[in-house]
């Protein structure tokens, strides 16, 4: 029989990478899942395409730092053996209780990459990890998905001394801000951009935007990410 010296899962080293990074052989179909109410499961395609065998071991967890937590679904396979240049479907169960059902819930997908054991105990073995959001939909939300970036309200404010951009989702969708700039006075300023939950209310930084500037009226340049992962470019204004 063939034996497949993998590395252990406590490993010398370890790397986060984004979906499709190339270092990794393992890449991922997609940039994040979304399970739609009334479906109780959804699926990821993990392609290897180093031509060795690895292990792909794969988790939840619901934020940064809190590691494998306890969420309401299953993956499977949790563990396993991935060919050279195969494929495998993961497949991530609901077990239909615990979540919100008047707005959807975010999570991350981790999919870890596990090397084989290098031949050279000298070699610093790396396990290389991708996570993607996974994104829980219930059923009969009000408003569509593809609208909600358009509801986003958008203000200028002072805060702790400096000038903040404002911006309240009122729809019941995580929307995911990729970039975001505020043009005011004939100039461009570019404002951070994270991911703003259902019902909720975030303060960005604003590079450059001199103190003080605030009031309705300044253009609100901004891109989001859709269901399938593209990147979606909107206009706004900034109210009083």
């Amino acid at each position: 029989m063939k034996r497949f010296p993998f590395a252990g899962l406590a490993l010398a080293g370890s790397l986060l990478l984004s979906s499709g990074a190339s270092f990794a052989g393992i890449t991922l179909d997609g940039t994040r899942v979304v399970l739609a109410a009334p479906a109780k499961e959804a699926s990821l395609m993990v392609r290897n395409k180093a031509a060795d065998d690895v292990m792909i071991q794969t988790w939840m967890d619901v934020s940064e730092g809190e590691g494998k937590a306890d969420v309401p679904f299953a993956i499977t396979p949790s563990l396993a053996r991935l060919g050279g240049e195969k494929q495998q479907t993961l497949r991530i169960l609901y077990y239909g209780q615990g979540l919100p059902t008047d707005r959807e819930s975010a999570f991350w997908l981790n999919v870890q990459e596990i090397p084989q054991k290098a031949k050279d105990d000298n070699t610093l073995q790396i396990a290389v990890r991708q996570r993607i959001k996974f994104f829980y939909r219930p059923a009969g939300l009000p408003g569509k998905v593809q609208e909600a970036p358009a509801q986003l309200r958008w203000r200028l404010v002072q805060r702790d001394g400096r000038t903040q951009l404002e911006v309240n989702n009122p729809s019941a969708y995580f929307i995911s801000l990729v970039s975001v700039k505020v043009q005011s006075g004939g100039r461009d300023y570019k404002a951070a951009a994270e991911m703003v939950a259902p019902s909720a209310t975030r303060y960005f930084d604003v590079k450059d935007l001199p103190p003080g500037t605030a009031g309705a009226g300044a253009k609100v340049h901004f891109e989001s990410i859709n269901d399938y992962g593209a990147v979606e470019p909107h206009d706004s204004t900034t109210a009083g």
